[in-house]
């Protein structure tokens, strides 16, 4: 198993960026595919992001693409997602996750067999 711990959410003005951590604990980091989803009051959950266990592959959501990255470091048992140029309508309580194998549906959060408790992201306009 792993455990995951979401920080770095907060309240940001249109525009700016905020860079959101998932610290990993437990079994070893690198054989979990992390992705990043987010939901909104009264929205479903939604895939953000993607990163391959060796940081060699990522995927986007179109909403996010070429403001969002996501990225790794295995040393440190961490991902990261950074957002920039960020919206009002970004505003969501951010989740990271984990699979040990890149999910066939990788949008389907049900995908993912591990979660963190999730951090909050406000973006006012």
């Amino acid at each position: 198993q792993v455990q995951l711990v979401e920080s770095g959410g907060g309240l940001v003005q249109a525009g700016g960026s905020l860079r959101l951590s998932c610290a990993a604990s437990g079994r070893r980091f690198s054989t979990y595919v992390i992705g990043w989803f987010r939901q909104a009051p009264g929205k479903e959950r939604e895939v953000v992001g993607l990163i391959a266990r060796s940081g060699g592959g990522t995927l986007y959501a179109d909403s996010v693409k070429g403001r969002f990255t996501v990225s790794r470091d295995n040393d440190k048992n961490t991902a990261y997602l950074q957002m920039n140029s960020l919206k009002p309508e970004d505003t969501a309580v951010y989740y990271c996750a984990a699979n040990s194998a890149w999910p066939i549906n990788y949008y389907d959060a049900d995908q993912y067999d591990f979660w963190g408790q999730g951090t909050q992201v406000t973006v006012s306009s």
